[in-house]
């Protein structure tokens, strides 16, 4: 018997306090058009001192058992996707595992930057394709606001904090997700990092003096690559999933950008009808994007059973992913 792996559950978390472009405005020497122009984004929600991202998570992680009708004590793996986890360990998953009660779940960590949900995703529906797990608690989540430099305009106004999740279960219909594809260019490392913190270079007075602790983008590279990958991430994706791009009801991708949301929709022939778009509310929020998006989706009643999803994410490393979904159980 095949097993597909089918999204059974989904569910999101964020932050009450949103910081909006105009509060920016009074922060760093920016506006609310410049900032609307060059990224789409109007505001983004920030965590409070209280949140982390283990925190975030356990909730997006509720709300998405409840979705779909899953005990904690179910769920056989946990996966977190993410590139700003609460400790270098123990893993962020291990503490939403015990915030949740998920006794007899496996936990662990996955960082691939904002790439990181759809990894997990291809992750866990191999695990239950195989039949090693039947329920997979996959999450992308970010805190991203602990790393960035509020006096640099170039990327303060960029990043927000959030959780989303989804649920896998095997199906024996041919659902759920249908093929992913995964890339890395380790060569473009340098475009978007934070360089201290780690083993590589620990922190230390002169490490916080020269603000390493932050985040470092280029962001005209980084720019560049995302226009010219996403597009080739999802027709290799098509491709595996033995459907053609005017199949595809909806496509939900990274939101980190209005510009390059737009090129892509324009390099796949995809009318901004068939595009999910919520940059402007949240901003990037990293691994955390696909899913909350993915969410608002469903609620807003974009998405129905038989409906063909197409993902994509880029982000530091230099990382790509891409998944197609058939909606549905």
């Amino acid at each position: 018997m095949i097993r597909y792996a089918a999204i059974r559950g989904w569910g999101f978390y964020a932050p009450d306090r949103v910081l909006s472009n105009f509060d920016l405005e009074q922060m760093v020497d920016t506006s609310d058009e410049w900032i609307r122009e060059r990224t789409g984004i109007s505001e983004r929600h920030i965590a409070a001192d209280t949140e982390c991202t283990s925190s975030m998570s356990a909730e997006a992680a509720r709300r998405a058992l409840a979705s779909a009708g899953v005990k904690a004590s179910d769920i056989d793996l946990i996966i977190v996707g993410s590139a700003s986890p609460d400790y270098l360990f123990p893993a962020t998953a291990c503490l939403v595992q015990d915030s949740l009660g998920a006794s007899k779940a496996g936990a662990f960590d996955l960082e691939a930057g904002c790439s990181s949900f759809i990894y997990g995703l291809s992750v866990a529906s191999q695990f239950i394709a195989a039949g090693t797990f039947d329920n997979v608690l996959v999450i992308g989540a970010e805190t991203l606001s602990r790393f960035v430099n509020w006096k640099d305009r170039r990327t303060c106004v960029l990043f927000g904090d959030g959780a989303g999740a989804v649920v896998l279960g095997p199906s024996e219909q041919p659902t759920g997700v249908l093929s992913t594809v995964l890339g890395a260019d380790g060569s473009g490392g340098d475009y978007l990092s934070l360089p201290a913190g780690s083993s590589r270079l620990p922190a230390s007075h002169e490490t916080v003096d020269n603000g390493d602790h932050f985040i470092h983008m280029s962001g005209n590279e980084v720019f560049k690559f995302a226009v010219r990958i996403i597009g080739d991430a999802v027709e290799q994706a098509i491709a595996k999933a033995g459907i053609r791009i005017e199949d595809v009801e909806l496509f939900i991708p990274h939101q980190a950008n209005i510009r390059i949301i737009q090129s892509a929709a324009k390099r796949l022939r995809l009318p901004m009808e068939k595009v999910f778009v919520n940059v402007d509310k949240y901003g990037n929020t990293s691994s955390a994007s696909i899913p909350i998006a993915l969410s608002e989706a469903v609620a807003s009643g974009r998405v129905k059973d038989g409906d063909h999803l197409a993902f994509v994410a880029f982000g530091a490393g230099l990382t790509w992913a891409s998944a197609v979904v058939k909606w549905g159980v």
